[in-house]
Parts: structure tokens; C-alpha cells; sequence
């Protein structure tokens, strides 16, 4: 089972959508960071439902409790454990559809995996549910590395095909926590917003794309060949349910261009190497260069719509049609934001572990 993630800063997810409860344990974490549940819950809020057209009407409280590796304020240096109780459940229409998998769900391949044993209300496992324990576990990362000045932040940057227009670090700053959709452009917000709308109303669903960019990542984190900074933050972003593709720097764009123009040229800057552009995304070679590290995450329609879809009956193996009527986002888009930035931290922290950046303790 890969239920775990990372080297040193090693994570484990563990929870069901409709189980007791969602949560994480985090191993490796230095001892002394000053921590409270109150800095663990602000990071989980962000990824809660709101009440605009691309929410779900599944509330949950997602009230975090931290049951080991704190004492008196500070991290031990044994096993952090947060979870949060799942409180908001009907798993009424998962029941009466046991044998209907769900078209763009991962109800067929679980039940052929694991012989029908899973549990798959609510998508048991492979539900975006489980990503609230990803956000505790990068509320932590995300205080190491602030230790170290890395600042990382996400957005969203397209839904529907809209496209929010580029904008400064401290608009990003200042503009993404306001909007409903986690995105800079309050314009591209409000035509995003219609969007979904049209299609929830007509029972369907749309996707987008992510940006999530780490400020301030020194040079020389990645170990390549096989465990490059790209490939372990690919892995991170993908272990997000609905991730379809991660691109970094120029990513795809980059096969349309010439070397002269994609090349980032080296240049000094106040006693520095640095970088003109920032094609490379921040990483040459898998390893980080200094420059910001930036990807981008796209973001597959929500597979659950209320429209007829066909599919098929595993008990009585015959076609069958299958209209969903549950509780779900017309675009989960805004809430895997802060999940985006969470993974990113996660990864990035466990590198700078690795490479001394971030002490075994913290003084």
C-alpha cells in the first residue's frame, strides 16, 4: 500500500470519506517548532467547502486534533498524529449503488484491486476527503520552511478555459484568500464563477488549472537521477485525486520553442547567480537552481454529475445507466489549492531536510 510519502519528512495518509475520521501521521519532523492545532487549523479552513455555485453541501467541521508528537507547545521529535473526525456523512446512495461504478471514478479498478473489500462510500480512500490530512501535514512543512524564509503560495489560474491574467506576487498575496475561486484576476473570478454555475445547472462539471510557486528555494535540493526535486513534487501533486497533469516552468510550452528562446541566461545579481527567466521552472537537472520553483497542476472536472451516465452492473455483469445525486463540487478546483501548496511544502521540506537546510532540532 503507498499510503506513505518522503525520505526523512515522511508522511502517512490514513482515513476513509465516509470512515471515522481523515488524518496523517507525520515521521521525521524536528524537535522545538513551536506548533498549536490553531496553526494547523488555519491551513485545513482554506480547503473547507464555501457557499458559491462550485461547493459542495457535505459540511464538515473538520475540527484538527493533534494526538502525539507535541508537548508543551513544541514538536517532540516523535510521530506528529492530527486527524479529524468525519461528522457530515450519508453514504445512503453508495449503498444502493454497490455494483454501479461510477464513470471517471475509481470504483471499478478498487473493487478489482482489493476484491470488493474496499470501502467505497464516498469513494472510501480515493476521495479528495483524504486531503484534508495533506493540508495538516503541510501546515508543518510549511513552518520548517518559513524557518528558512520559503515562502509558498497557490491559485487558481484557469477554470472552464478562463483564463485569470498574470499578476505580481503581492496582488497574488493580497487577492487570493478574498476570492471564491482562490484566484488573483477578480474579473476572470466572476466570469469563472458564471461558468460553473451553467454547468451545475445543467448537471455538469468543470475543471482548471493550478499555479503553485515556492519563493526564496536555495540552490541544490534534488538527488538525481531518480529521486530529482521534479520527480518527487510530480509525485506529491499527482497523489492529489483529480490531478491529471504537472507541468514545470515552461513545461509543454517548451516543445514549441527554440533553445535560444527557452534557455534561461545566468547573470549576477547582488553577489548571486541568478536567472534573466524562469522557463526551467526553478529546477535544472533535478535539482533547484535558486530561482522561484513554479508548476502547474491541471485539474480534471469533477467525475460526479447528475446528468445519465452508462456504465455497468459488476454483480449481474449487463449495461446499466447511473445518474449521480449526491453532495458535490461543480469544480474542485478552489479547494485543491491549498492541497497544491501543501504537497509542494511537504516535498520541499523533506529536501531541505535532507540537505541540512532545516536542523534535526530547532533551537
Amino acid at each position: 500500500m503507498g499510503n506513505s510519502l518522503g525520505n526523512i519528512f515522511r508522511i502517512t495518509s490514513f482515513g476513509e470519506s465516509h470512515g471515522r475520521c481523515v488524518g496523517v501521521i507525520i515521521d521525521g519532523c524536528p524537535a522545538g517548532l513551536p506548533l498549536t492545532e490553531e496553526d494547523i487549523q488555519s491551513e485545513v479552513d482554506k480547503r473547507r467547502p464555501g457557499s458559491g455555485p462550485a461547493s459542495t453541501s457535505r459540511s464538515e467541521e473538520d475540527r484538527v486534533e493533534i494526538l502525539s508528537g507535541v508537548y508543551n507547545g513544541r514538536t517532540t521529535g516523535a510521530p506528529v498524529c492530527m486527524l479529524a473526525w468525519n461528522r457530515d456523512v450519508d453514504s445512503s446512495q453508495y449503498l444502493e449503488n454497490r455494483f454501479l461504478p461510477r464513470p471517471g471514478h475509481a470504483d471499478f479498478t478498487a473493487f478489482t484491486k482489493y476484491g470488493g473489500f474496499n470501502d467505497f462510500r464516498g469513494g472510501g480512500r480515493f476521495s479528495g476527503r483524504i486531503t484534508a490530512g495533506f493540508v495538516m501535514a503541510g501546515a508543518i512543512a510549511k513552518k520548517l520552511l518559513g524557518l528558512r524564509g520559503i515562502e509558498i503560495m497557490a491559485y487558481t489560474v484557469e477554470i472552464g478555459g478562463i483564463k485569470a491574467r498574470r499578476a505580481e506576487l503581492d496582488v497574488i498575496r493580497t487577492n487570493v484568500d478574498a476570492s471564491a475561486l482562490r484566484c488573483a484576476d477578480p474579473a476572470a473570478t466572476e466570469q469563472m464563477l458564471q461558468a460553473i454555475e451553467k454547468a451545475r445547472a445543467e448537471g455538469d462539471s468543470l475543471g482548471g488549472i493550478i499555479e503553485g510557486i515556492a519563493l526564496n528555494v536555495p540552490a541544490g535540493l534534488g538527488d538525481p537521477v531518480f529521486d530529482s526535486l521534479e520527480g518527487d513534487l510530480a509525485k506529491a501533486l499527482f497523489a492529489i485525486p483529480a490531478v491529471k497533469g504537472v507541468e514545470f516552468g515552461s513545461g509543454f510550452s517548451a516543445s514549441t520553442k527554440r533553445g535560444s528562446e527557452n534557455n534561461d541566461p545566468f547573470a549576477i545579481e547582488d553577489g548571486k547567480v541568478v536567472t534573466l527567466t524562469n522557463n526551467a521552472g526553478g529546477i535544472l537537472g533535478g535539482i533547484s537552481n535558486g530561482m522561484p520553483v513554479v508548476t502547474r497542476v491541471a485539474v480534471k472536472p469533477t467525475p460526479s454529475v447528475s446528468q445519465d451516465q452508462e456504465t455497468v452492473d459488476m454483480e449481474k455483469m449487463e449495461p446499466a445507466t447511473l445518474s449521480t445525486h449526491g453532495r458535490h463540487d461543480a469544480c474542485i478546483v478552489p479547494r485543491a489549492v491549498p492541497v497544491v501548496a501543501a504537497m509542494m511544502a511537504v516535498t520541499l521540506c523533506d529536501f531541505a531536510i535532507m540537505a541540512g537546510t532545516i536542523p534535526e532540532v530547532i533551537r
